[in-house]
């Protein structure tokens, strides 16, 4: 297992295709040798609308659980209020029973308002929307017939088969950095990761916030991992590495300076040590989110940057 001392380390697939059309045989060529590297996850991202070509999250990962069959598999995060959650409860549950239970789900409420209309649904009560899509899930996962009254929806005695092979369910990891995302995290999930587009600075922050959140709810840190998806480049040239950084943060976020703002670059010596410090201020696991030149980045990793955080 690629790993950081104990520390499990994560890869985001390709996923986004910004240079040409999509590449499914460099998916299936990534996946399998991410696998034979020993990387401990494979991760997937949501963006449902805009002008960046990618891929659906589950069924890109539907595809790469039947090219797999030991890395576990993610995606961070979906904005799951803009779901139905009998539908996704059903689409995540059979993505755990295809991968042979090796899911984990990542959810967030979005930060983006603007895109709610799109999808029919409005902004007011989102956060009380997306804690009861949760535990409608949960029930649906758990229960043999799920009971569930809520303000947006209601369940009277609601099959759902096959249960998720992982129980009581697939790990729910919440994303955002707001104390209100922070507090929910740790009250209705089992897990948290730190956005790519955040610092390195506010990730450090949020775990200071998470571990007083945990202690006031009497919860066993060791039962709540926390990550990050770092955005990196690996190459000697900084300026070069810089500046495809800035162009893919253009293309992606739209706001080409947040790439310079929140990503690792340059030698594999610098970018070990920027991750030693992600390591070293809580994160429990790290998922590397390389932005381009990925097979090169695949390898390159696992041979000069990995064994030295």
């Amino acid at each position: 297992m690629a790993s950081a001392g104990r520390v499990p380390v994560g890869i985001a697939m390709p996923q986004f295709f910004q240079e040409g059309p999509t590449d499914m045989d460099l998916v299936r060529q990534f996946v399998t040798r991410a696998e034979e590297l020993g990387y401990e996850s494979l991760w997937t991202q949501e963006d449902i609308t805009g002008d960046d070509p990618s891929l659906e999250p589950l069924t890109q990962l539907s595809y790469v659980a039947a090219l797999t069959t030991q890395v576990r598999l993610g995606v961070s995060v979906m904005v799951a209020p803009l779901r139905n959650p009998i539908q996704l409860a059903k689409a995540l549950g059979s993505l755990d029973q295809i991968s042979d239970g090796r899911l984990t789900v990542g959810v967030g409420i979005g930060g983006r308002q603007n895109m709610y209309p799109a999808f029919g649904i409005t902004t007011d009560r989102r956060a009380r929307r997306f804690v009861e899509l949760l535990n409608v899930m949960k029930a649906l996962w758990t229960e043999p017939l799920a009971n569930y009254q809520g303000q947006f929806w209601q369940l009277d005695d609601v099959a759902m088969e096959p249960k998720p092979i992982q129980k009581p369910h697939p790990p729910v990891w919440f994303g955002g950095r707001h104390p209100d995302a922070l507090r929910r995290a740790v009250r209705h999930g089992d897990g948290w990761m730190g956005a790519g587009s955040s610092t390195t600075a506010s990730f450090l922050e949020c775990v200071q916030q998470l571990n007083t959140f945990l202690e006031e709810a009497d919860r066993d840190p060791a039962t709540f991992p926390i990550s990050k998806r770092v955005y990196l480049a690996v190459d000697d040239n900084e300026q070069r590495a810089e500046q495809r950084i800035t162009t893919w943060f253009d293309n992606r976020y739209h706001n080409a300076a947040l790439g310079s703002q929140v990503s690792v670059w340059g030698s594999s010596a610098k970018v070990a040590e920027e991750l030693g410090r992600i390591v070293n201020g809580g994160a429990e696991m790290v998922m590397l989110n390389p932005m381009f030149d990925h097979m090169e980045h695949l390898e390159q990793l696992v041979e000069e940057v990995i064994p030295n955080i």
